[in-house]
């Protein structure tokens, strides 16, 4: 006489070990989501510090406009050919914070200067196309920028910072 084991034939007990054991899986699994799920930054945080592509393909030769990244205003100016000219002409042993203008724009794009619009003396806004060098005015002290950014005139200690950005195409930047 012989007798059937359970591991040659699955009994219907096997079946409910088995199915208990994937449903408290997927229940362990779903009831620790939402608990890992809430480490991560929210929406704004992660908006705040991300980067954003700005596509510059509408901004028209000699036109500047503003974005936003991390709250700061960004200044893109799309340079005429008579600014990039003005900007390397300068004698840069001659201002306040030395810094050529091939420095401050992209090898290849010197038509496109990218700045954070923020006056380094007092935090004002400066204006875009104001004051006697074709750049940059602060009306809060009077500091004067070049159309490279660079601080020529007023109390401003140093140029308007360059953003950490990149070209991903010719006609898009990506800032941050």
């Amino acid at each position: 006489m012989t007798t059937a084991s359970s591991a040659d034939h699955p009994t219907r007990r096997d079946f409910l070990f088995v199915a208990t054991g994937a449903f408290a899986a997927v229940g362990g699994a779903a009831a620790l989501w939402p608990f890992i799920s809430q480490m991560n930054p929210d929406a704004s945080t992660i908006a705040a510090g991300a980067p954003i592509e700005v596509d510059l393909s509408p901004v028209a030769e000699g036109q500047d406009i503003k974005v936003f990244w991390r709250g700061k205003p960004i200044y893109i100016s799309h340079r005429t050919k008579k600014q990039i000219d003005e900007a390397r002409a300068v004698n840069v042993a001659s201002l306040p914070d030395p810094q050529s203008d091939e420095a401050r724009v992209k090898s290849g794009h010197e038509q496109w200067l990218v700045v954070i619009g923020i006056c380094t003396h007092l935090g004002c806004i400066p204006i875009a196309h104001e004051g006697n060098y074709d750049g940059f005015f602060c009306p809060c002290h009077g500091s004067q920028y070049d159309s490279s950014g660079r601080i020529r005139q007023g109390p401003a200690p140093a140029n308007l910072p360059v953003p950490p950005y990149q070209f991903v195409s010719d006609t898009k930047i990506q800032i941050g």
